[in-house]
């Protein structure tokens, strides 16, 4: 039995107001829009359906306009105010992973990846939370951002409650874009000048989000909508809608088109032009019309009849057999040879194609088999494929509608958790994968900033485990808590407990890529790649900010003697450092002690910090010169940052006197925080 609250409708009188725009809203469904306040009528449409002249057309644009938009770009825009504090207890392989696993509100986290990542990412794909109607935990309303999200995920005291999003509240597409576009602006520029943006969505907002995402990448980058049918079937009582959508979006899709000399290349010749692109890469960076150029003066080079001319015609036979004009391997007579290829894990036979191998020998197949450009099946009854890589093979393009491994993966993730339904609908890895393989290449970044329950770290692993380098993820999980009395829950929930870890979703993604990790291991004996993850949370910055007290100005001061907070460690500030010049957050740091004092060299010598909390005059010299000798050693490429705390330095000649030594020996950024 319910009861009747004060704020139940049965307990108040008519809502005049949301009876006159309902009415309106049956007459003319144009009128109605979404205002600061929630549901609210356009009054210069209803002057132009009445007739009014006076209704003029000059602030008329095309686009998507929303209450909120503005602040939302100016958002994304905002520098952050936090860092990133490393976790090495809760990672999987510290020392040696290049993955991460980032705890935190995506867009802050977005932000403080700026530096270091911009330009790097091959392809972010994101699930983000569809409009649905339940609660958000977006709500970016930030006095200071950083305690609202440590407030919100329930890591300080303060308890921010969520407010429910429904149809009926009036800015039911507003919030949810509210949400999605500084996140968006913000990732956009993370991607490389050849990187892809993958999107999932449903009906709901697939329109609204075609729009938003034409007006922050260009239409003109718009590649393809995918559709994916899950088949399955829903309580729907008109149409039961069995499919979902990922939208795909070039970073430069004109720079795609002009590449495609390298991407036409016959597959002998594929090995020879990626590493001269590799090389051009390195020598010119983003300079893409001196890639280019250097690709065109390579190919001008080539005789007629070289089987690596891209579309070259010509018909011949070398050591590797017979060729068809096009310059794909073919056999006499259109049978291919036949002769055993094991399975990479039964051992057995694979089952052989009705028109046999494409190349002659099992030799030859192997040199592919290495190379990572055979796909094999669960078993040995699937028949081996060639990888369907867009950056390799690009007659075998992907289609647009895709029958979905969803129920599939589904299955193999609850096998993950021991039969344990822990999420709700969790996202097809093996869909991922698929695209994985076929928008990125070995040893690329991949960022998903939506990670939930983990499914595109572990698309990833297996992508590595079929062709090396191993590719990188970047997961963002916000630690969003679990509730145990909510039924979709408490299974989550229970395990968390039984693990021994806070109730969290992040905790969750963190368990799935380590059972994803042992999972791919076990299936690929031969794999010894990259399986690991190191685990970051968003914080506070470690720098204390100068937040006068009034009352007490002297107390003030005295305490910001020390900029360092209290409770921070070497690594926390290290790491933040490296946030704040740019390096990566998986790069190499030696430590050495050098005068009694410990001394870290981040990427081979680019950043020197001896973050000691004291330094007399008479350690000066011999840390100097300590330091300037294992400068010496490492030869770094390019200038060298050294820092050191502002505190530790006994007096302010100390400080000068350290300086003076490191900059006569070439040593000429020193900076104290």
């Amino acid at each position: 039995m319910q009861k009747i609250e004060p704020q139940s409708p049965l307990a108040q009188s008519a809502d005049m107001l949301n009876g006159n725009i309902e009415q309106l809203k049956a007459l003319f469904h144009e009128l109605i829009t979404e205002g600061p306040e929630g549901v609210a009528v356009n009054v210069d449409v209803l002057k132009a359906l009445v007739g009014d002249s006076t209704v003029t057309d000059a602030d008329e644009k095309y686009g998507l306009s929303w209450h909120g938009k503005r602040r939302a770009r100016q958002l994304a825009l905002t520098p952050s105010t936090g860092t990133l504090r490393p976790c090495p207890e809760e990672s999987v392989d510290w020392d040696t992973t290049q993955n991460l696993m980032i705890e935190g509100d995506n867009l802050e986290v977005l932000k403080l990846l700026q530096k270091s990542y911009a330009r790097k990412v091959k392809l972010i794909y994101i699930d983000p939370p569809y409009n649905t109607g339940k609660d958000f935990v977006y709500p970016d309303n930030f006095q200071d951002n950083i305690k609202n999200y440590l407030e919100l995920t329930g890591q300080v005291e303060g308890g921010q409650k969520l407010s429910s999003n429904t149809e009926t509240s009036g800015r039911f597409h507003t919030d949810w874009l509210n949400m999605m576009y500084p996140r968006m602006k913000a990732a956009w520029s993370l991607l490389r000048a050849d990187g892809f943006l993958l999107v999932s969505i449903d009906d709901k907002e697939f329109c609204h989000l075609r729009t938003v995402l034409n007006e922050l990448c260009g239409e003109e980058n718009f590649i393809a909508t995918l559709v994916f049918d899950r088949n399955r079937k829903n309580d729907a009582k008109l149409v039961s809608s069995g499919h979902e959508y990922m939208v795909l979006y070039a970073r430069n899709k004109q720079l795609l088109t002009e590449l495609d000399l390298r991407l036409r290349a016959p597959k002998e010749g594929v090995d020879v032009v990626r590493d001269l692109f590799a090389e051009l890469r390195n020598k010119h960076g983003d300079d893409w019309g001196a890639v280019l150029a250097g690709l065109k003066e390579y190919y001008a080079t080539f005789v007629e009849d070289d089987p690596r001319l891209p579309l070259a015609r010509f018909s011949k036979v070398d050591e590797h057999g017979p060729y068809r004009d096009d310059g794909n391997p073919s056999w006499p007579g259109g049978g291919g040879p036949r002769y055993d290829v094991p399975h990479p894990k039964t051992g057995k036979p694979c089952t052989v194609p009705s028109r046999g191998w494409v190349w002659p020998t099992y030799e030859r197949m192997k040199q592919e088999i290495d190379a990572g450009n055979i796909v094999f099946g669960e078993d040995e009854k699937r028949i081996p494929s060639i990888r369907q890589n867009l950056f390799e093979k690009d007659e075998q393009v992907l289609r647009s509608v895709i029958f979905s491994y969803a129920q599939k993966a589904s299955q193999d993730f609850a096998t993950l958790f021991d039969g344990q339904a822990v999420f709700q609908n969790p996202k097809s890895y093996r869909d991922l994968h698929r695209l994985i393989s076929y928008l990125t290449a070995p040893g690329e970044l991949i960022l998903d900033f939506f990670a939930g329950s983990g499914t595109t770290g572990h698309a990833t692993m297996l992508a590595s485990a079929e062709a090396e380098p191993s590719r990188r993820f970047m997961l963002v999980q916000l630690p969003e808590p679990l509730d145990p009395a909510d039924k979709e829950q408490k299974t989550a929930a229970d395990l968390c407990d039984n693990l021994g870890k806070p109730r969290t979703i992040a905790e969750l993604t963190k368990e799935r890529l380590s059972r994803a990790a042992a999972k791919v291991k076990a299936d690929n004996p031969m794999f010894v790649g990259d399986t690991g993850f190191r685990v970051f949370k968003l914080d506070h910055s470690n720098i204390r900010a100068w937040n006068p007290d009034s009352a007490d100005l002297e107390r003030s001061l005295l305490d910001h003697q020390e900029h360092i907070l209290d409770g921070r460690s070497e690594a926390d500030v290290l790491y933040e450092l490296l946030l704040k010049l740019g390096l990566d957050l998986c790069v190499p740091i030696e430590r050495s002690e050098i005068a009694g004092k410990p001394v870290h060299a981040v990427g081979g010598g680019v950043l020197l910090a001896c973050l000691a909390e004291q330094i007399t005059r008479e350690q000066v010299e011999p840390l100097a010169q300590g330091i300037v000798a294992w400068h010496r050693e490492m030869a770094p490429v390019g200038d060298t940052t050294c820092v050191f705390r502002d505190s530790a330095f006994m007096d302010d000649v100390t400080k000068t006197n350290l300086t003076a030594v490191l900059e006569q020996y070439g040593i000429q950024n020193v900076r104290s925080l």
